[in-house]
């Protein structure tokens, strides 16, 4: 990529959902022309992207075709046709992060195996091809069984207490990670440009909704230890390295009980635990994986003041066309960004938007967001 910007670059995008319309928002700050592929026709990029096709991102004539006169082929989904992906690299187009890395974070297997190889620390696991292979594993329990492809947003992922959940198990190739018994759900967010930059996200905490098995809240800054950022930030610079990747990867981690920091899993793109580094950090997520796979100067990644991010969930026993009730009132607050994804129809739990909350104060952003999810609901006609 030539040092000298030129507006218009064209950067195609594999998948067309909230992050990639997030992206979009932050890319024509800079002229970039942002063309996006995705399996659905009214998905949240339909309408504001350059350029819109409709198409099956598993399919290689579909992913090759979009790709092959692109300047930069980015994702925002890993569930991609990567054969393809390596056939457009081989032929000179810029795949950002490279086939490679999508190939390993892919497979939840890959990736426990890459982080023993490397002395990353994260959970002990053993590697099962079906679920008549539970029964083999009897002294390893209570564990957790995760899919090795295809899960997402809590999908694929089980939690085995004791030889009577065996019936729940998948019958797929699975990781069975030993339970963790964590104090915090954290994640760190780093990026890395060709030029071999690296700058990291302050750490942040997740707080979990336990029936939907998504991020609820986000508290930034987290409430560790220096000690406990200090070797957040070491293992996520050290992962992204060692991948040699290019873009921005979201770090999932655990701290334990005892103080451990454990990686959980990393996502290679933007991430719903960097959404209020839009308006919480000098650069965001966003900003920060365009300047990335451009190969432009990373941006500060210092955070503005305080903030708590609250996903907006579809609320339970409402589908169809979305209403946001209380939306006029929240927005009357100081501090308070909403954001909605285009999302026409609602269902429970589904992710319609989030909302960020600033603030010189955690305390009190966190007393704004509690209201702002009690006011603030997703609801249908």
């Amino acid at each position: 990529m030539s040092t000298l910007y030129q507006s218009g670059v064209n950067i195609g995008i594999l998948g067309g959902g909230q992050l990639g319309r997030m992206f979009i928002q932050e890319a024509l700050n800079f002229d970039a022309h942002i063309h996006i592929l995705d399996p659905d026709s009214n998905a949240p990029c339909s309408k504001i992207a350059h350029s819109f096709e409709q198409g099956d991102l598993m399919d290689f004539d579909t992913v090759y075709a979009f790709g092959k006169n692109k300047d930069v082929v980015t994702i925002e989904i890993e569930h991609v046709n990567v054969d393809a992906l390596d056939q457009l690299a081989a032929e000179g187009v810029p795949v950002f992060p490279q086939p490679s890395v999508i190939r390993l974070i892919q497979d939840k297997g890959l990736q426990k195996e890459f982080y023993a190889n490397h002395n990353i620390p994260t959970a002990d696991f053993r590697l099962i091809t079906a679920a008549k292979e539970l029964n083999d594993h009897l002294s390893y329990l209570p564990f957790v069984q995760k899919a090795r492809k295809g899960g997402y947003d809590g999908k694929g992922v089980q939690t085995i207490q004791s030889s009577a959940d065996f019936e729940k198990g998948f019958d797929a190739p699975s990781v069975l990670e030993s339970f963790v018994d964590f104090d915090k759900e954290l994640s760190v967010i780093v990026a890395r440009n060709m030029n071999g930059e690296i700058v990291t996200y302050p750490i942040v905490e997740c707080e979990f909704n336990p029936e939907a098995n998504l991020v609820e809240f986000l508290f930034a800054p987290a409430k560790v230890s220096t000690e406990v950022e200090e070797k957040s930030r070491v293992i996520a610079e050290n992962i992204i390295s060692k991948l040699g990747m290019v873009g921005i990867l979201a770090v999932e981690l655990f701290l334990t009980k005892s103080g451990e920091v454990l990686v959980n899993e990393v996502a290679p793109r933007p991430h719903n635990s960097g959404h209020q580094t839009i308006e919480a950090n000098f650069t965001s997520q966003y900003e920060q994986h365009f300047r990335a796979i451009l190969n432009l100067p990373l941006g500060s990644t210092r955070a503005l003041a305080a903030s708590v991010m609250v996903n907006l969930l579809g609320e339970k026993g409402y589908s169809g066309k979305a209403k946001y009730k209380g939306l006029e009132s929240v927005i009357a607050w100081e501090g308070v960004f909403p954001h909605l994804y285009g999302k026409e129809n609602t269902k429970p739990f589904r992710k319609m938007g989030h909302v960020t909350i600033v603030n010189e104060s955690l305390s009190e952003a966190k007393k704004i967001a509690q209201q702002v999810k009690e006011t603030l609901q997703v609801i249908a006609e």
